[in-house]
């Protein structure tokens, strides 16, 4: 609800904060400026802004609270991540069971009360404050990490500085010390919250660099002194079970932690650099695998030709896109479709992302001989209906998923290329006969992930010129066609009618852009794909064909979710350029 000018009139004169005579200058200016009435009284400086609030609050019944020196407990202060607090002015300060109190500098920003409902789960119950409280509250989200990393700091200065070269007992010992728990907890749950994917810690000269990367792209978090990487690297390596005085081979590993009744994985990557050791660490939530793929961005035609390959009693689908694409998800998705009480479904996996009921998953672990192939080879005589294996990454696993999909099993992998025509030349590369390959294969999905735009997006169609454009990388006749068919867009529309969606900025989302979606391009193996596969066909030839039979190309899935406001043309360019 919004204080009407004529209430905060009538409330002023009546209260004897103000003048009838001010009063009257500033409905003068504000008919003039075309402004509010508490614009004008604040412009003359009759009162404050944070007077008006109190005023305001005081019309509507919104209770007022000042924060200023106020104890908040930190778990409700995280609820809000420091960028939306202070972008929005909006800072959580108490909680129950089923409702969180925030308090705005404007109640009237519904925008920010939905998206911190979604994303809290709780009734928001909104509080006016002050601009001094604000300030209070987002000094809380630095002064919490400096007083958590303070002692760390402290302890490491002075027991580094005499020992620079740690043995094994040094390290474990360093590795519970309460300071260094304290910090690397710390730096795990500020990543949860900011719902990152990856955290890199990063050794450089003189300090150690915290990088989150949020929605693909990274962002520097903090930075913490160079002589507190020993106590840091111990600690995740403890977590992980790795070894502490190995500093000269990299290492991976794996641990979990359970926060806001949510248990995340982290995948662990540490490599030895030049300053010392750098690590990776990807953030897997649990439980995070229910999608479906409409949800992960699948429609149309190459929906309905990978449910076609779901029906199929045997042979291969395969996901391929580079690292952090989105792939493994995928897999887990058509898993689950498939994940039924009359099949036995067995995976091979590294490592287990995702941990899905009535599936048999194994980990392969290299360092003792357990690799793909040896786990595939094991599998087939496990009984399975389904076989997933994580990724196909040599000759021998190659043969192995063809031979087990030609013997009366399905067969789900992923492979790092660069498109879905790229995958049988590989494979082809990888030893695997053309001749099996078209009688395995069934589907193979592309895919990239972009980020989607927020609903504050800004609508425009393309100039005459940049259309021109597009149509050297993309055709906008076929897209126009699939919008169509798809009933997106109004049956008479020209490709001049399409309309496409830029980033807008706001305080409930300040980058324009939350969150993530796939484009795709699904390719199914016809009669004629196979043909071109016995030829020796080379990845232009088959996407050709595959293109004259209906497929969306990467870019033009994406430039069809950008003409239905899901994300920009330009997300879709930098993602499918990289």
């Amino acid at each position: 609800m919004k204080v009407s000018d004529e209430q905060l009139k009538v409330f002023t004169i009546d209260s004897g904060l103000v003048s009838r005579k001010d009063i009257e200058e500033a409905e003068r200016m504000a008919k003039e400026k075309k402004v509010s009435l508490k614009d004008a009284i604040v412009s003359l400086g009759s009162l404050s802004e944070d007077d008006v609030r109190r005023m305001e609050a005081h019309i509507l019944g919104i209770p007022f609270v000042s924060l200023v020196k106020a104890k908040i407990d930190l778990d409700v202060l995280m609820l809000i991540p420091e960028p939306i607090a202070r972008n929005n002015n909006v800072v959580a300060y108490t909680k129950d069971e089923t409702s969180l109190e925030v308090a705005m500098l404007d109640t009237n920003d519904i925008a920010s009360i939905d998206f911190i409902k979604k994303k809290v789960g709780l009734k928001i119950l909104p509080r006016l404050t002050d601009v001094a409280s604000i300030k209070y509250a987002l000094l809380l989200y630095q002064k919490t990490l400096k007083e958590e990393f303070g002692d760390i700091i402290k302890s490491a200065s002075q027991t580094l500085a005499t020992q620079t070269d740690l043995d094994e007992k040094g390290l474990a010992l360093l590795a519970e010390d309460v300071p260094v728990v304290k910090i690397v907890d710390t730096l795990l749950r500020h990543a949860i919250i900011q719902n990152a994917s990856d955290i890199h810690i990063e050794p450089l000269e003189e300090k150690l660099l915290i990088r989150y990367r949020v929605d693909g792209l990274l962002h520097d978090a903090m930075e913490l002194p160079a002589h507190v990487a020993a106590g840091v690297t111990a600690r995740i390596k403890v977590l992980s079970s790795l070894k502490l005085d190995e500093k000269r081979l990299p290492q991976d590993g794996r641990f979990k932690i359970e926060a806001d009744l949510e248990r995340v994985s982290f995948r662990v990557s540490i490599l030895p650099t030049f300053y010392g050791e750098k690590i990776v660490m990807r953030l897997l939530r649990e439980g995070g695998g229910n999608f479906t793929l409409e949800s992960l961005g699948f429609h149309g035609a190459g929906l309905e030709h990978i449910h076609d390959a779901t029906r199929q009693k045997t042979g291969m689908i395969l996901v391929t896109g580079p690292t952090g694409s989105g792939k493994t998800t995928t897999l887990y998705t058509i898993l689950d479709i498939l994940n039924a009480p009359e099949v036995n479904i067995s995976t091979i996996e590294d490592p287990i992302e995702y941990q899905m009921p009535r599936v048999n998953q194994t980990q392969v672990r290299p360092d003792i001989g357990f690799t793909f192939a040896q786990g595939l080879r094991t599998l087939v005589r496990q009984d399975p209906d389904i076989i997933m294996v994580g990724e196909i990454r040599d000759t021998e696993t190659a043969s192995l998923a063809v031979n087990a999909a030609l013997t009366g099993h399905v067969v789900l992998s992923t492979l790092h290329t660069n498109s879905a025509s790229a995958t049988i030349p590989r494979l082809v590369d990888m030893e695997a006969e053309s001749f099996l390959l078209v009688s395995t294969l069934r589907v193979i999905v592309g895919q990239r992930l972009v980020r989607k735009l927020c609903e504050s997006r800004e609508e425009y169609t393309l100039s005459p010129k940049e259309r021109e454009e597009m149509e050297e990388s993309v055709d906008l006749k076929k897209i126009l066609a699939v919008l169509k068919k798809e009933g997106k867009i109004e049956k008479d529309a020209k490709v001049s009618d399409i309309p496409f969606y830029r980033p807008k900025e706001t305080k409930a989302c300040p980058e324009g852009y939350a969150s993530r979606i796939g484009i795709h391009e699904i390719l199914p193996i016809t009669a004629e794909i196979r043909e071109l596969i016995l030829q020796g066909a080379d990845a232009t030839k088959i996407e050709s064909q595959a293109k004259k039979e209906g497929m969306l190309t990467m870019i033009e899935d994406g430039i069809y979710k950008a003409a239905l406001g899901v994300t920009s043309i330009e997300e879709v360019l930098r993602v499918v350029s990289e």
